[in-house]
């Protein structure tokens, strides 16, 4: 069979359970196939084969032309965030729950990852987010994230205070429990949890959602995706809010510091079956209806 990949990459968490079946099932698949197969290195605690080169991540990033994702939709994000700069183009394989980004499922693999490996696949790029803490001007930390950077106090008792501005115009001050600034790929995670609003991924823009504000009329602002935002955490606070990346916590901001957050230059790209569909996923993941109304 002809393939239209060389390279195959496949990651995963060792943590997840019947991940060592998956990827002997991949294997079996991709064993007739005149291509290399990279595993991370991570997950020798639970499968090496010397049908295929344990490696890092990294490396996997560099060299292979497609990269297999097993897991939920964390795996994928984690998976996301190194590989984007390499442009190396995505597909998962559902082992967690909603999986609204891998959407293949091992009952499926067997048709429809041969398929891909043939051509027969639909492709969108999705855009991430780079996010600096800044204290005294200078970037102390920072990160990037596929869904979400989440500014917020760190403890359900206490909100923060701070003052938001989109490419440097005054939005406004705001007491809350935090701030959610999404991307469309986030935007079915986190935000909509928080009152956010849906937006296709295909949609060029950043939703920012207020955590549990004072002001009742605060509500979700959707601005063009090439803003600059800039969350300054007022001096008047005693907290030192955390701010995430994607649910992990890489930065803690102090009183004073300002958290910047903008459209990161790589973007990932997402395959997926043919006849993939958004709102398919949205109306089996969000349990919306399927009955037709005349």
């Amino acid at each position: 069979m002809h393939t239209a990949f060389k390279t195959i990459g496949l990651l995963g968490r060792h943590q997840q359970a019947d991940l060592a079946e998956v990827l002997e099932q991949l294997l079996q698949l991709l064993a007739p196939l005149a291509v290399d197969v990279l595993v991370e290195n991570d997950l020798a605690e639970i499968f090496h084969d010397d049908r295929a080169e344990m490696t890092t991540r990294e490396s996997i990033g560099a060299r292979a032309d497609l990269v297999i994702v097993i897991g939920g939709d964390g795996s994928l994000l984690s998976a996301a965030r190194t590989l984007a700069k390499y442009e190396t183009p995505v597909i998962g394989v559902n082992r967690g729950r909603l999986g609204f980004l891998t959407d293949i499922t091992p009952d499926d693999m067997s048709e429809q990852i041969p398929a891909v490996l043939a051509g027969q696949y639909e492709s969108e790029s999705r855009f991430l987010l780079d996010a600096d803490v800044l204290r005294n001007g200078k970037r102390i930390a920072s990160g990037d994230a596929l869904n979400d950077v989440v500014v917020n106090s760190g403890t359900s008792a206490r909100m923060i205070e701070y003052e938001l501005y989109i490419n440097d115009a005054f939005v406004y001050r705001q007491r809350a429990d935090g701030l959610i600034v999404s991307t469309p790929t986030g935007s079915t995670a986190y935000s909509l949890s928080g009152g956010g609003p849906i937006m296709h991924p295909a949609l060029d823009a950043i939703v920012l959602v207020p955590m549990f504000p004072h002001a009742l009329s605060s509500r979700p602002i959707v601005v063009d995706g090439n803003s600059d935002i800039r969350v300054d955490i007022l001096d008047r606070n005693h907290l030192h809010p955390p701010v995430t990346c994607d649910g992990h916590i890489t930065m803690i901001a102090a009183p004073g510091d300002s958290v910047h957050i903008r459209k990161k230059p790589d973007r990932m790209t997402l395959l997926h079956p043919v006849g993939h569909s958004f709102y398919a996923s949205c109306r089996d993941k969000l349990r919306w209806s399927n009955a037709l109304v005349n």
